[in-house]
């Protein structure tokens, strides 16, 4: 399949967000693959020099924390996971410190959680401090604070992460390098005449389908994870490209426009602040199902969310909460309710002249979301 050299022209990118996977940076064993850090880094620092703005999310401490502690597998409890990150924290900021300051860079450590993107002040510190560290030349290199983060506040994986930290600081393109090089049209591992396509622009169910699970034993993320990361990424205007990260290269060679990996097309729908923390940094309390004609004029025709689409609700979440809307499995957009689960349950499928009668004093608003509070990621 032929690839429009448009789509790929990268030449104007110039702030950048690479994500490294754990097989990435690390042998099978565990221990930190140097080679492979010190070709990483060399790549970074002459982009760096480019004029690009780089950002490094990379996973690896609780890798990184093996050999010093002699393990030879990942722990399984979340307090021995975080006393393991504890260390390899200081062990992988260390080597990437002193390889980038061989070749002139300066970089700065950045541990996030999803407390630190949850409220929108938090989000919005968190995104001046990152921006500042640019404009001062600093290299950000991010992951997540693994020695705190409990699962309330925990992203998960650092796939989500950049994708959520390329819609906080605004980036023009983000690079995901794991052992999966694309994504491919069935699973290459029993499907050998799979090919790899080389772009996407539409996230649906079809591309969730064959996304497969994909992933290393010492990685915790597959290409599904990969795959709600375009969603996240590409609803904030940010393309992003899967590729494998043992090619030496690979970062150059994308950012040249050579066709490697999958594309994966930004929406090229400008956000202001408020609807690119609802993309990049909320998380959701629970969902709202819709019928066809409910999500086609919220995707096609960017409309509110009203009563008469909305199927089924899913979770407990209050007047104000952050929810997802969801079709076919699908989740399709994201916003801020104006009616708690119990009243959208009441008013489901009911037009919205009619919410009055239903909730009495409380039926206020003719939208279940307004388009304002309401943001496609489809």
């Amino acid at each position: 399949m032929e690839v429009d050299c448009k789509q790929r022209d990268f030449t104007n990118k110039r702030r950048i967000v690479v994500k490294v996977g754990s097989s990435t940076i690390s042998y099978e064993n565990g221990k930190l693959n140097y080679r492979r850090i010190e070709h990483l880094v060399r790549e970074l620092a002459d982009l760096q020099n480019q004029g690009k703005e780089m950002i490094l999310v990379s996973s690896g401490a609780t890798n990184a924390g093996l050999a010093p502690l002699h393990l030879d597998h990942r722990p399984r409890s979340i307090r021995e996971k975080q006393a393991v990150a504890a260390v390899g924290q200081g062990v992988l900021m260390h080597t990437y410190e002193m390889m980038f300051r061989e070749y002139g860079q300066i970089v700065g450590q950045v541990l996030l959680t999803r407390m630190d993107s949850q409220d929108r002040s938090k989000f919005m510190n968190s995104r001046n401090t990152l921006l500042t560290m640019l404009e001062m030349g600093i290299i950000p290199i991010i992951n997540e604070n693994d020695v705190v983060a409990v699962d309330e506040y925990k992203i998960g994986d650092n796939d989500t992460l950049s994708a959520m930290v390329s819609g906080l600081v605004d980036a023009d393109l983000l690079i995901l390098l794991s052992d999966i090089d694309g994504l491919y049209t069935d699973n290459p591992k029993t499907h050998p005449e799979a090919t790899i396509i080389p772009v996407v622009h539409t996230i649906d169910k079809h591309i969730y389908e064959i996304a497969g699970d994909a992933g290393s034993s010492m990685g915790t993320g597959g290409m599904h994870t990969k795959i709600q990361a375009a969603s996240i990424a590409t609803a904030a205007d940010v393309d992003m490209v899967i590729a494998s990260g043992s090619e030496d290269g690979i970062i150059s060679r994308i950012v040249g426009g050579e066709a490697i990996g999958t594309l994966f097309k930004a929406k090229d729908t400008p956000l202001h602040s408020k609807k690119r923390w609802l993309v990049s940094g909320s998380r959701a309390k629970g969902s709202i199902v819709v019928d066809k004609g409910c999500r086609d004029a919220i995707i096609d025709h960017g409309s509110s969310l009203l009563p008469v689409g909305i199927t089924a609700v899913e979770g407990i979440f209050q007047e104000g909460d952050i929810v997802n809307v969801q079709y076919d499995g699908i989740i399709i957009a994201k916003g801020i309710a104006n009616y708690s689960s119990i009243n959208i349950n009441a008013i489901k499928g009911v037009q919205s002249s009619d919410i009055p009668k239903v909730l009495g004093h409380d039926g206020i608003y003719e939208e279940v979301i307004h388009r304002d509070n309401l943001v496609a990621m489809y």
